[in-house]
């Protein structure tokens, strides 16, 4: 049977090398142009055209091989479909060995030894300094799709994986301070240097993210991430005109609009992110990636109408990769829960549930909080049970390196009220869950829309005031109303009543009975109110005091990115906690 198997192995590579061997050999200037043109047609929505041009040749070249997998693993990604993830791991395997034969065979570090003695010519040439970038960018991708596997096995590979890559683009950007020159006199490195940038902004950029504490042990592993370096290098990454200035342009644009909003303080610079932009709505004025991130930018602006009309036009760019489809279903319900428009905002959280694999958990909760900001006889009208969704939250979860997802977790725990006879319904649900995705920051753009909001929930809590019968939930209900009538009230600068608001929440604190991220939460938002009123000193004790205080509470990993992500903005931390010092 072995020996079966083995022959069959080896007549898919001989029939792969006949097929291949009629392409004329290819150099690394003209592997490169062809790589451009792919990533053109990628742009272009033509995906098929970019993985048929790459394909004949990702045996051959490294460029070829990374591009090609990077389209597979960016599928996977979107399409969490097991089929994907298989077809883009294989793929990464083999771009990963047609990296390693144009490696130098002695290895790197030997390689910068020896180029303070000679000249860079002599040990390393300019397709083997390509080689190791292109082996690092592709190990990185590897160990993405590792963390997808549900076992410790696959996040401890995913980790190794990812610290190798991490030192060889090190490596990399030593090779670059060393052969500056170069660039003057080959075409091709511009492309190295934009690689190097990329790989170590982007490295920086995630790894400032992390807390502290989490950081220092990072840094003791060798990593380092400091934000300003990161954002530095993605920049100049952007400026220039390599193959992957759009890939910089791309990481600096998610960092901007979703991970400054979702595990940050929601204040992503939105004037950068639309100059980055600019010369590819120009380009690729119908590209659904572009016309994605225009969207976008004008939803988090508050610019809700636009954002709606860019949004659809993405929709309709290109038919096939449905699932850039669905992240556009996913910004426009919020656009419209946004506006309280929930029947339209409805009609995207069904679709999501019909289509999308990403987080069936998410979507189905989502579907039954936005049905219960409807009046009955409309839910009825659209033959929804929001009870019976909300009971199918916990059996959707999934899990991934063998954990559950914060958010996930968050929605089941919400939804386990309706898992008796007589369900205890949750308040406004809908607009806890726009807290969770930081939304209120979105929303603040807009006051009339703020004070909407806010009459949504002194209706919600007059009527607990009202209820003869109070539950086992009635505090923890009321200090939603809350936490979130708070927010309100800060963003239309009615400062004195949201702190009344947050501290009857802070006050409540032995009574809440189930939603436990309530206190932790309110008091970094109440840090926030004073950091707004410039009693920074306050603001910074009330956030370590969360810190050092407060375990074990629903999505505490996000609220512990937003407390690093609040405490580096104000200037006076450093000088009270310097890193040797920083509280745990």
């Amino acid at each position: 049977m072995e020996t079966k198997k083995d022959n069959s192995l080896q007549q898919v590579d001989l029939n792969q090398i006949s097929e291949e061997s009629i392409l004329p050999e290819m150099d690394l200037e003209a592997s490169l142009t062809d790589s451009s043109a792919a990533l053109d047609l990628f742009l272009n929505n033509r995906f098929s055209d970019a993985l048929a041009l790459l394909k004949p040749r990702k045996s051959q070249s490294m460029y070829h091989a990374m591009g090609y997998s990077s389209i597979l693993v960016m599928q996977a990604g979107m399409t969490f479909d097991p089929k994907d993830m298989e077809a883009a791991m294989e793929s990464l395997r083999d771009s990963l060995h047609t990296c390693q034969r144009f490696r130098k065979k002695t290895g790197i570090v030997e390689t910068l030894t020896s180029l303070w003695y000679r000249q860079p010519s002599d040990n390393l040439t300019e397709e083997e300094m390509h080689a190791e970038l292109c082996y690092a960018e592709v190990l990185l991708q590897k160990a993405a799709l590792t963390f997808l596997d549900e076992s410790i096995i696959g996040f401890i590979k995913g980790g190794m994986r990812i610290r190798n890559s991490y030192q060889i683009y090190k490596d990399c950007q030593a090779l670059a301070l060393i052969t500056k020159d170069i660039e003057k006199q080959k075409s091709t490195h511009i492309h190295f240097r934009g690689g190097v940038n990329m790989g170590i902004g982007s490295f920086n950029l995630m790894l400032s993210l992390l807390p502290s504490r989490v950081l220092r042990l990072m840094e003791f592993l060798g990593f380092s991430g400091d934000r300003e370096i990161g954002l530095s290098e993605l920049r100049e990454g952007a400026a220039g005109n390599s193959l992957r200035s759009i890939l910089s342009t791309l990481t600096l644009l998610m960092f901007h609009l979703y991970i400054t909003v979702i595990l940050g303080t929601g204040d992503g610079n939105l004037v950068e992110a639309e100059a980055l932009l600019e010369p590819y709505i120009e380009r690729f004025p119908n590209g659904a990636l572009i016309l994605f991130y225009t969207a976008r930018i004008a939803l988090l602006k508050g610019n809700f109408a636009f954002a709606q009309e860019k949004f659809l036009a993405c929709i309709a760019s290109q038919q096939e990769w449905r699932q850039i489809h669905h992240l556009c279903y996913w910004e426009l319900m919020w656009s419209y829960s946004f506006e309280q428009k929930w029947r339209e905002a409805y009609q995207y959280a069904d679709l999501l549930c019909k289509e999308s694999k990403w987080s069936q958990a998410i979507y189905t909760f989502q579907k039954a909080a936005i049905l219960s900001m409807l009046p009955e006889e409309e839910v009825t009208e659209l033959g929804e049970n929001k009870e019976d969704l909300f009971r199918q939250v916990n059996g959707l979860r999934l899990r991934i390196a063998g954990k559950s997802i914060p958010t996930e977790k968050f929605a089941a725990n919400k939804a386990l009220r309706y898992s008796s006879a007589n369900p205890e319904k949750l308040v406004v649900p809908a607009l806890e869950m726009m807290y969770v995705w930081n939304g209120f920051t979105v929303v603040g753009k807009r006051p009339e829309l703020t004070k909407q909001i806010l009459t949504t929930l002194e209706k919600a809590e007059e009527q607990l005031k009202d209820d003869p019968n109070p539950s086992e939930y009635h505090l923890d209900n009321q200090c939603v109303v809350q936490l979130l009538k708070g927010l309100c009230l800060r963003q239309l600068g009615h400062l004195v009543q949201a702190e009344l608001c947050f501290n009857h929440v802070i006050s409540s604190e032995n009574g809440i009975k189930h939603d436990n991220y309530l206190v932790p939460f309110t008091m970094y938002e109440l840090g926030l109110l004073h950091k707004q009123k410039g009693d920074t000193n306050k603001a910074i004790s009330l956030m370590e005091d969360i810190k050092t205080n407060y375990k074990d509470y629903n999505m505490e990993s996000r609220l512990h990115f937003r407390i690093h992500a609040a405490l580096n903005t104000m200037g006076s931390f450093a000088a009270k906690f310097p890193p040797s010092r920083t509280p745990a």
